[in-house]
């Protein structure tokens, strides 16, 4: 299927592993120019190498800590600068952090809605006048179940999630009449190398395969997911094909979720 997004824009943070790589590598290989940014250089030329590789395509990698304001307006600014505009920006930074609520000091809680919320709030920020200016655009938040049904030792992430949950509906409602359609994804446990680090430590005598399969056993369809499946359904929402969907938030979880 031809999702129309030959010479289309995108930009995505984090998007040296997992879910951020796996977008740039389906977004280009349906022909869209991608920008990426990550804080650790050698990791992220090394998956923009691979994007070159395995589509032919044109990859812009910078390093950016997404914390930092003056970071993502310049990497934002460099994108348009290289492609000529912006049409998708994908908010994919982001880590997980759950512990009970009495161990959470200030400053975690500031960290993480730093990483979370804030990031996709400056990056939006500069993105919407150039989407707006090239007659619309799409904006996906990666956000996480929890966000959705909070567990107990969940926070800060859980509430973190639940803020860009929240963020996506309401630039929606904004939005709506510049076409800019906002969506989000929301993933349970997706393969990565922060995924991989910590079923190794949980599993300290398993192969990472069999590790993963333990992680997966309580998930309905018996494993955990695939970066690609994450970033087909980001492609998808990028795209015309999701031409009247906004304000969303897709579960992409393997039935883990207890609410749509």
């Amino acid at each position: 299927m031809d999702l129309g997004l030959t010479g289309k824009v995108a930009a995505i943070t984090g998007g040296s592993e997992g879910i951020g790589k796996a977008s740039a590598l389906v977004l280009a290989g349906e022909g869209a120019k991608v920008a990426i940014c990550a804080r650790r250089l050698d990791v992220l030329e090394a998956a923009a190498e691979q994007v070159r590789k395995e589509t032919g395509r044109e990859v812009l990698a910078l390093t950016a800590d997404v914390t930092a304001p003056a970071d993502m307006e310049r990497f934002l600014e460099s994108t348009v600068r290289a492609y000529g505009g912006l049409d998708i920006l994908v908010n994919n930074a982001g880590r997980a952090a759950g512990n009970p609520f009495e161990s959470v000091t200030d400053l975690a809680w500031q960290d993480d809605l730093e990483l979370k919320v804030f990031a996709a709030i400056r990056t939006s920020r500069v993105a919407i006048p150039v989407m707006r200016a090239r007659g619309g655009g799409r904006i996906i938040n990666v956000t996480q179940i929890a966000g959705k049904t909070p567990a107990a030792e969940s926070v800060p992430s859980s509430v973190s999630r639940a803020a860009g949950i929240a963020l996506t509906k309401a630039m929606s409602k904004e939005l709506a009449k510049d076409n800019i359609l906002v969506n989000t994804v929301v993933v349970s446990l997706i393969k990565s190398g922060q995924i991989s680090r910590n079923a190794l430590r949980r599993y300290p005598n398993l192969s990472l395969d069999e590790a993963y399969a333990e992680m997966g056993k309580n998930i309905p369809l018996g494993r955990i997911g695939e970066a690609e499946e994450v970033a087909n359904v980001v492609a998808f929402l990028a795209s015309g094909r999701a031409s009247f969907v906004t304000g969303t938030a897709i579960n992409v979880d393997g039935g883990v979720c207890a609410v749509w």
